[in-house]
């Protein structure tokens, strides 16, 4: 991490990032190294093609590009089918104090 950023809190599962007190889903810890980084390569050059987009105004291409952006999200396990197999159900964008997380979330904000 660069100087003065702190990495994100995470669940003890680690199933998830909590950020500002809501649940995302983290990437799929099996991938293997160098699909990840192809997946987070695309997702970056996705993610740059949808800022060209909105600048355009350009309807067609900002579909693409965040056609791409969700493909790659897909593919590191952050949208679609989750990577767990357990049976556990996908809390993504729900609020951690609403979940079976929110004790932990109230201790990790605690600094417990």
């Amino acid at each position: 991490m660069a100087a003065g950023i702190n990495a994100p809190l995470t669940t003890p599962d680690a199933r998830y990032i909590i950020v500002r007190g809501r649940l995302w889903r983290r990437s799929n810890p099996s991938l293997a190294p160098h699909l990840r980084q192809a997946l987070v390569d695309e997702l970056m050059s996705a993610r740059r093609a949808v800022r060209v987009a909105l600048r355009s105004d350009d309807k067609a291409l900002l579909r693409q590009a965040r056609e791409r952006v969700d493909a790659a999200k897909v593919g590191l396990g952050e949208r679609g089918p989750v990577w767990w197999t357990d049976g556990t159900p996908d809390l993504n964008r729900h609020m951690a104090r609403n979940t079976g997380y929110a004790e932990s979330y109230a201790n990790l904000e605690k600094g417990q």
